[in-house]
């Protein structure tokens, strides 16, 4: 288990988890006084269903950087340590489209009497103190990971070696295993408001599918780490026709969502199109970067790359650097005990 021995990672540590526990803290408030303030039988009006849903991807979301936060400082990936302030800003981002979201879904609802009224005066300090909270948090964290560049880029220069090049393999490789790690989150958080607000029919083939894409983009994802670390030239091309592939799938969500010639369709996205909207284009821009990224790992296989990437972490200096032998091991070396005597060096 990964214990952090530094104040930055300390430091960066406790900032993620504060953060984390204040804007869980809000959003539970805004999650229980919303449902205490629904009617008999709305739940089963859609817009009834958009607070639960943007609580459990708040929850996963958190969760999910705190173990992205570990990961980071436990390998001391230096380019995973910016991703996750990139990452606390399309929480922020998610947290201001879901203040207007949940205000339409009040103003819904209101006109069918199914919650009680003046409930968004009552909601919206909670709401707007959320996105607060998450830019102060994006402030702190961005200041630790400045302070933990300089840390780790020495860890990583002393374990790695001077070779200018190699290191510049080594950062285009942590950039694309950061980017698997976003994307992982991205689809799952747009897939689950699809299926939990969106929902449809298990007869309707494109819900069936969504169903099965998520087990199956895990494993993908989880392949083209493996693919990367092997350097599989095969392998790599499978995974990047399936990037094209999960591009055109977004793309056609997006159309589907603005279809005006398919107005069933959009009336079905439109208690969550604002947020499914962003998703969706937060994925797409990701998946062009991941593309072109796994481009520049095919090109650098087989240069002395596979080494490092295989190990799962970059060894502290201060830690695995021995300058002297101690008594122990002159007293166990091969030739014999080593008589103890000064020496000058």
């Amino acid at each position: 288990m990964y214990v952090p021995n530094d104040r930055w990672t300390w430091s960066f540590t406790l900032v993620a988890l504060f953060q984390a526990i204040i804007a869980l803290a809000l959003e539970a408030y805004v999650f229980g006084r919303f449902e205490a303030s629904l009617h008999s039988g709305a739940s089963e009006q859609s817009a009834a269903r958009t607070i639960p849903t943007y609580l459990s991807l708040y929850i996963f979301g958190f969760i999910y950087e705190l173990v992205l936060v570990w990961d980071a400082l436990r390998v001391k990936n230096t380019i995973q340590v910016i991703g996750i302030c990139l990452y606390n800003v399309g929480m922020l981002i998610y947290s201001a489209v879901k203040r207007d979201q949940i205000y339409d879904a009040i103003r819904e609802l209101t006109k069918g009497n199914w919650i009680e009224p003046g409930i968004w005066d009552d909601l919206r300090p909670f709401l707007v103190a959320a996105p607060a909270v998450l830019a102060l948090g994006t402030v702190a964290l961005s200041f630790c990971a400045w302070k933990l560049y300089g840390v780790f880029s020495w860890d990583i220069y002393k374990s790695i070696s001077a070779d200018l090049q190699l290191k510049r393999r080594f950062l285009v490789f942590q950039v694309y295993i950061t980017l698997l790690k976003l994307d992982f989150f991205f689809f799952l958080a747009f897939t689950v408001q699809f299926l939990v607000i969106v929902g449809g029919s298990f007869k309707d083939a494109e819900i069936i599918l969504t169903i099965i894409a998520i087990p199956v983009t895990i494993i993908i994802l989880w392949l083209a780490a493996v693919v990367t670390r092997r350097e599989s030239y095969a392998g790599q091309a499978c995974i990047i026709v399936i990037y094209f592939a999960a591009m055109a799938y977004f793309i056609f969500k997006l159309f589907r969502m603005y279809d005006n010639n398919n107005p069933e369709k959009v009336l079905e996205y439109y208690p969550a199109r604002k947020s499914l909207t962003t998703f969706a284009v937060l994925t797409i821009l990701l998946l062009v970067v991941t593309i072109a990224t796994a481009g520049l790992c095919t090109k650098n296989f087989n240069k002395g790359l596979a080494p490092h990437v295989r190990r799962r972490k970059i060894a502290s200096p201060a830690n695995s650097y021995k300058p002297y032998p101690s008594a122990h091991d002159l007293n166990n070396h091969p030739m014999g005990p080593v008589p103890n005597r000064m020496t000058i060096d």
